[in-house]
């Protein structure tokens, strides 16, 4: 019920508001026909200025012509009005032009004598420039304007129309913004091409107070002479000054509607007020201000002419070209600091939301309270080189390693840190806080209080020793690290056990976004027709799980292009890309460009190849051996590695390629960084040494 009143209420009003605007246009209409009293002509004549002055001041104020876009029906109105006014006043000038100058109404009579200054030739010599002024500089301008505006408004619809279809297409836009813009075109297009039409108006209504005014003038004088018993200087007088003030109190109006067109039309695609297109377009260039200043000095100084006013205008253009840069730059510096408490709010709101609740940092590292404390003067240092660490990830492996969350956390040790990765705990440590940490390896340890500890990245032997005892350890050439150090060392190893792990989907489709335009496509057909995307992800992670660089993409799919058609098993596909990255893999494992290889033996390299059963195509379905024989195999190979691992050297494990995977999934669990490459892998021209072999 109360919907319906409201309603009801709002039809009335916008009943009655079109009543009242009908009944106007027939006033205006009737006062073509009807005559009407001088104070009512008074009133009509101070309403057109009002009217002109109020058209001007909106068009000096939106902020694009479109804002206005009833231009050119509120053109046509303040047309007729002027036009029925001045006809009013033709009438009463003839009619009652011989009681005086008073005889048209006050508004026309002050007009006349404001302007004239009691002499008609100056009123009708300043008529003629003001009509000169609208009819050939204004109007005639804003017409070419608006004329060039239509033609090629019309011509770009087609094209705006089609990139309007084409970000739709794309889903940069929805149909609802597609809608608003195609009506904001057609609004657009017809605006201009009324534009063009209004303009005429402007034209015609010139041209016809010129000519109203002539008669007027010719017409009065008659009129005098002939009925009224004047002379004909008496009438000359009376009726010039009449006619010559109403045609001054109509071209006024007339005049200052002209130049409201003519700014509409010339605003084109400028947004923003005229005063703010005007002066932030002038006053952007200090320097031409400061060219402007010199220019005015120079001709101040020049004989003969006035220096006060030339020096004056120096001065504030000089000072206009030292403020204006100064209040740009406030500007720009207070918006900028706007939008950076902007974004630390929303940081803030969202960092204290629900939602920021369940998000887990990829990675994060959590310090103890008394490790915190220690570090705490050191956290700007620890955050370079957290991020130097990244960088050396991303030219080591390919892809960029998500950032690492540093977090004070009491909660636990005091002494201690944890290493998180997608909020799990994957490693942790008692730190000694102030000391340092020595590298034993083979060698014994220092002649120096401490206390034998693991080292946590690789679990080394190491020996704590007060940080006081440093120029001891390096005058016996012990390695050793600090706190930061050995937590960095530890976050790095952490993070290279788990780089399948931090590789997401999105990072992978970046990395694919990153390559050439035939890789994208070749990326694209391989992972509609024959692999997924979670399917190549699957490759890379299985590449990354052996520390096997992702730098080479390219390769990379170039290798699954042409195994993929032929196999689906994701282990397969790894296989033939290791082969074909074979180059790259010995030249990242390669020392001084030799490779050192620990073979398998012939009897571990049988005994693998018979756990392998087979299906009827010869593909491995299975892989089978014996408890007892796997056991066995573990030792030796842990005996066999670990004498070569401790002399320091860097050496990779060789075997069959069928074996290979199943190979690396026991030692992977007895060494985790021992790479582990098949025969087929050893690419052409690398140089091998032979350790050993495991028998």
């Amino acid at each position: 019920m109360a919907i319906s009143e409201s309603i009801s209420a709002e039809a009335q009003s916008r009943n009655g508001r079109d009543i009242f605007f009908a009944f106007g246009i027939v006033v205006i209409l009737a006062v073509l026909f009807l005559p009407i009293p001088a104070f009512l002509i008074d009133i009509g004549l101070a309403f057109s200025i009002a009217l002109s002055v109020l058209i001007l001041m909106v068009a000096l104020w939106i902020q694009r012509p479109l804002d206005f876009s009833s231009f050119p029906t509120i053109l046509l109105i303040a047309t007729m009005l002027r036009l029925s006014l001045n006809i009013a006043t033709t009438r009463m000038i003839l009619s009652h032009g011989n009681e005086g100058t008073h005889a048209a109404g006050y508004v026309i009579s002050g007009f006349s004598k404001l302007v004239m200054s009691s002499d008609f030739v100056i009123g009708l010599i300043v008529f003629l420039i003001l009509v000169v002024v609208n009819f050939i500089v204004i109007t005639k301008g804003a017409t070419r304007i608006a004329e060039v505006g239509a033609r090629f408004t019309l011509d770009a619809i087609p094209g705006k129309q089609m990139s309007i279809d084409a970000d739709l297409s794309a889903g940069m836009i929805d149909d609802k913004t597609a809608q608003l813009r195609r009506r904001e075109l057609e609004e657009e297009s017809s605006f201009f091409g009324s534009m063009d039409g209004a303009s005429k108006f402007v034209r015609g209504d010139a041209i016809a107070g010129l000519i109203i005014t002539v008669i007027n003038i010719v017409g009065g004088i008659a009129i005098g002479y002939l009925r009224h018993d004047m002379g004909i200087g008496e009438a000359a007088d009376v009726f010039i000054k009449l006619s010559v003030g109403d045609g001054l109190v109509t071209q006024i109006p007339a005049l200052i509607v002209s130049l409201a067109a003519g700014l509409l039309v010339s605003k084109g695609g400028t947004r923003g007020s005229a005063n703010q297109a005007v002066f932030g377009q002038l006053g952007a260039h200090p320097r031409a201000l400061y060219v402007a200043a010199s220019l005015l000095t120079l001709l101040s100084l020049m004989p003969g002419l006035p220096m006060f006013p030339f020096l004056t205008l120096a001065g504030a253009m000089a000072g206009l070209g030292y403020v204006i840069p100064m209040r740009h730059n406030r500007r720009i510096a207070e918006e900028e600091a706007q939008k950076e408490g902007e974004a630390a709010a929303k940081a803030e709101d969202e960092k204290n939301s629900v939602k920021a609740s369940l998000a887990t940092a990829e990675i994060e590292l959590l310090i103890g309270k008394q490790l915190s404390t220690k570090l705490i003067t050191s956290h700007q240092e620890l955050a370079f080189r957290m991020a130097k660490m990244r960088k050396k990830f991303a030219a080591q492996y390919g892809f960029v390693v998500p950032e690492v969350r540093l977090t004070d956390d009491f909660a636990i040790a005091p002494k201690g840190y944890q290493i998180k990765i997608h909020g799990t705990v994957v490693a942790e440590y008692q730190m000694r806080v102030g000391e340092l940490m020595v590298l034993l390896g083979n060698r014994d340890t220092p002649d120096i209080p401490g206390e034998e500890v693991k080292e946590p990245a690789f679990s080394m032997r190491a020996y704590s020793v007060l940080e006081t005892f440093a120029e001891d350890l390096k005058r016996e050439q012990y390695t050793f690290a600090d706190n930061m150090s050995v937590l960095l060392t530890h976050l790095s190893e952490v993070v290279r056990n788990n780089l399948p792990q931090l590789l997401s989907y999105k990072d992978m489709k970046a990395l694919l976004e990153r390559q050439d335009p035939e890789y994208r496509k070749l990326a694209d057909e391989i992972c509609t027709s024959h692999i997924s995307y979670p399917g190549l992800q699957a490759v890379l992670k299985l590449l990354l799980a052996e520390r096997i660089s992702i730098r080479n993409l390219h390769l990379i799919i170039e290798a699954i292009a042409e195994i993929a058609p032929h196999v689906r098993r994701t282990e397969q596909i790894v296989e033939h890309v290791r082969i074909r990255m074979a180059q790259q893999i010995c030249g990242d494992l390669a020392e001084g460009g030799v490779l050192k290889v620990l073979r398998l033996g012939n009897r571990w390299d049988l005994a693998f190849h018979q756990a392998l059963k087979r299906d009827a195509k010869g593909e491995v379905r299975e892989f089978d051996i014996d408890p007892r024989q796997l056991e066995e195999f573990g030792q030796e190979a842990t005996k066999a590695i670990r004498k070569h691992l401790e002399t320091g050297q860097r050496f990779v494990l060789v075997t069959a390629p069928d074996a290979r995977p199943y190979v690396r999934m026991i030692i992977e669990r007895l060494f985790t960084t021992l790479p582990v490459l098949s025969h087929v892998e050893i690419a052409k021209g690398v140089e091998i040494r032979v350790l050993g072999t495991i028998s």
